[in-house]
């Protein structure tokens, strides 16, 4: 073999290699935490129930907030449908209260916001404006570690620094940021929040009422 496949060879394989590791890493880079710190609130956003609402819990029976508060998610045509029907489906809010009080949230403790949110976006800009209704001016949210950078660089983008927004994820939820592409849960998990922090950097060109 002359040198120059030999260069060949080894410039493939470490692209192959290098590939190798970006995909490995693609699940593990959208998980990141901030430090924990006291707040007024502490936010659950919508999904993965019952997990984020334990976390949530968890973080006001330690001290680190004295509220809880509640997301509303928006009405999808399947929702639309069943009220056509006349069969009324349970909010996803109302488990997530459920679930507080199970672990000891006290009913006075707990808020849900007004607002409707078809997407994160929207859920964050709610959030932000109930912020500013109250007053308040550091919030933590709560939400699945998959959903943390996303979450992180949408409070940035739409809110900017101020309220400060603390991100903290559930220990629960079963999510394997590193071994996500076992899983295809998981795999459409990562490719979603991708697609979605890309649609947030490039300024929200693609809508959506589902992330």
């Amino acid at each position: 073999m002359n040198r120059r496949w030999f260069s060949i060879i080894l410039i493939v394989a470490a692209a192959a290699g290098l590939g190798g590791f970006v995909l490995i890493e693609a699940g593990a880079w959208l998980v990141i935490e901030d430090p924990l710190q006291p707040a007024p609130v502490a936010v659950v956003l919508g999904g993965k129930v019952p997990f984020r609402a334990m976390e949530a819990a968890r973080i006001y029976k330690d001290g680190t907030a004295r509220q809880v508060w509640l997301t509303q998610g928006g009405l999808f045509l399947e929702d639309v449908a069943l009220a056509e029907l006349g069969i009324d489906k349970t909010p996803e809010y109302a488990y997530s209260r459920s679930v507080l009080e199970r672990m000891g949230v006290p009913d006075d403790a707990i808020h849900v916001l007004p607002e409707r949110n078809n997407n994160t976006a929207q859920e964050v800009r709610s959030i932000a404006r109930e912020l500013d209704r109250a007053g308040i001016d550091r919030v933590i949210l709560v939400t699945s570690s998959y959903h943390t950078r996303r979450v992180k660089a949408l409070w940035r983008k739409v809110v900017g620094k101020q309220p400060q927004a603390i991100v903290r994820y559930t220990r629960d939820d079963p999510f394997e940021s590193h071994r996500w592409w076992r899983d295809a849960a998981d795999g459409l998990t990562v490719v979603r929040e991708w697609f979605g922090l890309l649609n947030a950097w490039t300024g929200f060109p693609i809508k959506s009422e589902h992330w």
